[in-house]
Formats: structure tokens, sequence, C-alpha cells
């Protein structure tokens, strides 16, 4: 009895250990093949978004290739339009740098002669390199400088995006010839694939408020370049825990040095308010808690996706474990893990109360 405890023992060990070499030899080869497989994530989770825009056009008989060569236009249109945009905006930003820089100097060096007279000595030189707009904007800019980058590979995403839309309509009939329960396991697989629908709607609907919420905020307050700083802050918006902040650093600096610290004041209650009321009240009120990860679990996705498929790994660190959470969550054996990924029962206590 002793010996076959023993050998199960050691066969579940030894399952542990194939399971974890072959995560490693994944991750090492998703690492290795980031050049290609950076743009299809892109291109899977776009045909994601744009699907119930397929489904609304048929359903209007809007015939399949014209509905898809319809969305790829508007595919094309919004791509150009933020890219000339966000390349305007940079550029401008570029030329007007010195001056911002020599305008923070004088700044600091104010503060620091107003606080060497109340007895407090702090190097100039320190503080300036500390508030440098140079360094604030490059981490900013660092995520948009990827995705502009991508701009080599439109034609290759549009095209996979095109293919995917295609190939929409013939999953269902493919699937109940490979599944061998096709409608009990359908149902798993419908309710994946409309849970991520609805996931990057809402997620790309919240990203998009931000953006103009955070754009018109700074137009009002007379900050340079507000439709940067929103298309800043609508991709920072994907990107958990720590998108928000650094969306809100160079615009901050930048009020700071061109109005003043009144304004500068201003800009960070209004990004305050703007995170606080989208993250905390828009969000949970058309997401659900049900759809909520641990922050444990949303920072840790941050570092994995973000090491594996770098700068545009950390914007797409949320849907990706969002989809895995959704994958699990699909099958009875697998529903624990998708339990520990989420956020804690307490938080979905009232949900599951109101349903």
């Amino acid at each position: 009895m002793k010996t076959i405890k023993q050998g199960a023992a050691s066969a579940n060990g030894t399952g542990i250990l194939i399971s974890a070499a072959a995560f490693v030899i994944v991750v090492a080869g998703m690492r290795e093949a980031q050049p290609l497989l950076v743009p299809f994530l892109l291109s899977v989770f776009i045909a994601i978004i744009v699907t119930p825009a397929l489904s609304f056009l048929r359903h209007h008989r809007i015939p399949t290739m014209a509905a898809i060569l319809l969305i790829a236009l508007v595919i094309v249109a919004a791509g150009l339009l933020l890219g000339g945009l966000i390349g305007q905006s940079v550029e401008a930003f570029s030329t007007q740098l010195p001056a911002y820089q020599e305008k923070l100097r004088t700044l600091t060096a104010s503060v620091s002669q107003w606080l060497s007279a109340k007895g407090v000595v702090i190097s100039t030189q320190s503080v300036t390199a500390l508030l440098d707009p140079a360094r604030a904007m490059s981490m900013a800019a660092q995520g948009l400088t990827s995705l502009t980058g991508l701009l080599t590979n439109t034609f290759l995403i549009l095209l996979t995006v095109v293919f995917l839309l295609f190939e929409s309509s013939d999953m269902p009939a493919k699937l109940h010839l490979i599944l061998d329960d096709p409608a009990h396991s359908y149902r798993y697989f419908e309710r994946f694939i409309d849970t991520i629908q609805h996931y990057m709607l809402i997620k790309t609907a919240t990203s998009l408020l931000t953006g103009i919420l955070v754009g018109s905020m700074l137009w009002a307050l007379g900050v340079d370049f507000p439709l940067l700083w929103g298309v800043v802050a609508f991709f920072l918006n994907y990107v958990p825990n720590i998108g928000s902040l650094i969306a809100a650093v160079p615009a901050v600096l930048l009020a700071l040095v061109q109005l003043g610290v009144p304004a500068a004041l201003w800009a960070t209650l209004g990004y305050l308010v703007i995170n606080n009321l989208v993250g905390n009240v828009v969000e949970p009120r058309f997401m659900g808690r049900g759809l909520g990860l641990s922050a444990l679990v949303v920072f840790l996705s941050l570092v994995f996706w973000g090491w594996v498929l770098g700068t545009i790994g950390m914007f797409l660190s949320v849907p990706l474990t969002m989809t895995l959470k959704i994958a699990l969550d699909s099958d009875d054996n697998t529903r624990w893990m998708s339990i520990l990924l989420g956020p804690s029962p307490r938080e979905n206590a009232p949900a599951h109360a109101n349903e």
C-alpha cells in the first residue's frame, strides 16, 4: 500500500515538473516569436472588437464582403488619423521642448532660492533632472512609439483581421463537425467569445471616455497639446495600475511649467476625478464584478506579459489574462483556477446577490 502511494506521489511530482517545463518552453517560444505574435494578437483583439459591428451589418442584410470591406476602411481611416495625430503632436512637442526645459530651470531656481531663504538647501540641478519633461514624456510615449512602430505591419494586421472576420462566419459549422457534443461544447465556446467581446468593448469604450475627458479638461485649462495627452490617456488606460499615473505625469508637469502651480494642481485634481469616476464607477457598472481580476494578478500579468511581448504586452496584459480567466471559467474542472485569478469573494457578493 505504501509503495502504491509513493508511486502515485512520484507520478504527480513528475507530472508537475513536465507541466512546468512545457510552460517554460511555451513562454520562451512566445518571447522569441514576439515580432510575429504581437501583430497577430492585435489582429485577434481588433477582430473581436469589430465582430459585433459585422453582425449588425449582416443583420441589416448587407453582404458579408461589403460589410467586411466597410469595416476595413474604417480601421484604416482610424489608424491613419491616429498615426498622423500622434506623429504631428510629438513632433511639435519636441520642437518646443527646449523652451519648456528653460522655464523649468527658471522655476526650480526660484523654488530653490525660496527654500534656501527658509533654511532648506536643495540642489537646483538635482530637482531639474528629476522634473525633466523629456524623461517624463519618454515614459508616456514609449507605448505610443511601439504602437506607431507597428504601422509598418499595418497591412499584415489589416489582412489578418479581414481573414478572421471571414472565418468567424464559418467557425460555428466547423465546431459542430469537430466537437463530440456540439450542443454542450458550443454553448461554452459561445459564452467564452461573448464574454471576451463584452470585456473588450467596455474597456475600449471606457478608455475612449477617459481620453475625451482628459483632453477636454486639459484644453479647458489651456495646457498645450490636449489631443496628444488625450490619446496618451486612452492607450494607457489599458495598462493596469500604473497606466493612469504614467499618463498624468507629463501633462501635469507641462501644466506646471507652462501655466504655473494652480494649473498643475487643477490638472492633478482633474486626473484624479476622471480616473476614479471611470475606473470605480463607470467600468464596474457596465463590466460587472465577475469580470474582475485580483490586484496581485493584475500586477503580475503586467510584469509577465510586458516581459514576454514587450511594451505592447503591457497594453494587452489584462485582456490576455482576462481571456485565460474566461477560458478557465468555462469549464467546471478548471473553474477553481478562475476563482483564484478573480477578485475577493466579498467584492463579488453584491453582484451575485443581485442576480
